[in-house]
């Protein structure tokens, strides 16, 4: 989630506008970069409780020192509820207190697992200050959804209220939830067209090799990636796998056209967010938005308006992809190796589009409904995930080759794969991996899973 604007921008009075911002993302293939996100869940080592935001050892005291490290804060009401760097890079908070570092838009993967790395090494050393650890999981494996504390957003309070009216999940997805993703950019509409369709169908494949959240309140919860399913209860207005992306004439007028079907979650005025859930964008434009009225939206009200809604690949001024479990520090590079060697590379993105290009659309629901359960050993025509995953990685090895952007050693980006290819060619997920532990080594118990895979 990011921090709240800081300028207002210019008003909108036409649609145009709308699609203007969407494709002012256009780039050329030099400047294309890599923002890598990921969140982790933090707790308490004596007891493995959540942190709180306020407290010695809370999430507040964890943002105010990692201000050594060049951080500044971010305020909202008093509290500190981000860090930012001049890079670019922040660090926000989910609702239930998810630490979240949202990198700088770099040039290769070894400077974002560099990135990756560096952030990891400062919330350790103040973890080991105050008796804390972070874990990456993609579901919080142990407290109930009562037990989460809420953090001081005042955009959260709104969705709080909201979500149970659309889903019984929502709640979940908020605060008991980690993902790790990665922004990438287009070049023109046709690109952004042609990506935007090959990352949506192969998302997925992404859910089935980092799935990683089998457990539920200390017990196993048949499902390799909870947090996936989450989202298929959460708000059908603005979640799924956006068939209409596939259709002929797909564009960026088409995805405002979705957008300003998507209802509001708040207007932010002034420091402060204005409930204005289950209502129209549409109207926002005509000066009849029930919360402000006679007010018309600003560019940055679209912006915020375009981080609430949560598809499995989202459209911004760039394409994020949004199907994976969080996970060790291998796995946070390996994400944005697998998409960036699909995507960046256009031999590879031909290849891509050419495994997907005749999914149907059942084909590709049916991968939807049933990867969270089932992962790589999803049933899809005559084989199953696992045999589709190891042709993706295999493109996206040579896309990653070819990209040719070599270390101070010499290595290409190509290895950042090897641990999703271990993955793949064993057909062991992560979440099988924690579940012969539970069943082992663990006597029935999660605690392990907070010290064995502590950053």
């Amino acid at each position: 989630m990011s921090a709240p604007p800081k300028t207002r921008g210019e008003p909108i009075t036409d649609r145009r506008q709308l699609v203007a911002y969407l494709e002012s993302g256009n780039k050329p293939e030099s400047s294309w970069r890599i923002g890598t996100e990921h969140e982790k869940f933090a707790y308490r080592l004596s007891d493995l409780k959540p942190l709180p935001y306020e407290g010695p050892d809370g999430i507040r005291e964890v943002l105010t020192r990692l201000q050594r490290y060049g951080w500044q804060p971010v305020e909202e009401n008093g509290n500190i509820i981000a860090l930012t760097q001049d890079d670019g890079a922040n660090i926000t908070l989910e609702p239930g207190g998810q630490f979240e570092l949202s990198g700088a838009a770099v040039e290769t993967l070894h400077q974002t697992c560099a990135e990756v790395h560096n952030h990891l090494r400062q919330v350790k050393e103040i973890g080991a200050e105050l008796g804390t650890g972070m874990v990456g999981l993609g579901f919080q494996p142990k407290w109930r959804r009562d037990e989460i504390p809420w953090m001081p957003k005042g955009r959260y309070r709104i969705m709080r209220e909201y979500m149970p009216k659309r889903g019984s999940l929502g709640i979940d997805m908020m605060t008991r939830t980690c993902t790790v993703q990665v922004n990438l950019d287009f070049a023109s509409e046709a690109d952004m067209v042609k990506k935007f369709r090959v990352s949506l169908a192969l998302q997925p494949i992404a859910t089935a090799l980092f799935a990683n959240s089998p457990f539920t309140e200390g017990k196993p919860n048949g499902f390799q990636s909870y947090r996936s399913h989450i989202w298929t209860d959460t708000d059908p207005d603005r979640t799924g796998d956006l068939p209409f992306v596939f259709e002929d004439g797909f564009g960026f007028e088409r995805y405002v056209d979705y957008l300003l079907d998507v209802p509001m979650y708040f207007v932010y005025r002034d420091g402060t967010y204005i409930d204005a859930s289950g209502q129209s964008f549409r109207d926002f434009m005509a000066g009849r938005l029930p919360a402000l009225p006679g007010e018309t939206p600003l560019i940055t009200d679209f912006a915020d308006h375009l981080t609430t809604s949560f598809p499995e690949v989202r459209l911004k001024k760039y394409l994020e992809m949004r199907g994976a479990d969080g996970g060790p520090w291998r796995r946070l590079c390996a994400l944005p190796a697998l998409w960036v060697g699909l995507l960046y590379d256009g031999t590879a993105l031909d290849a891509a589009w050419d495994l997907v290009k005749d999914w149907t659309t059942e084909e590709r629901a049916h991968l939807r409904a049933e990867v969270p359960r089932h992962a790589l050993r999803t049933p899809f025509r005559d084989d199953t995930v696992r045999e589709v995953a190891l042709k993706v990685l295999e493109i996206a090895h040579a896309g990653l080759v070819a990209r040719r952007r070599n270390d101070n050693w010499g290595d290409d980006e190509a290895h950042f794969l090897d641990t999703l290819f271990a993955i793949a060619e064993s057909g062991q997920t992560p979440a099988d991996e924690l579940l012969a532990k539970f069943h082992g080594a663990w006597g029935g118990s999660v605690d392990p899973v907070f010290k064995e895979y502590a950053y």
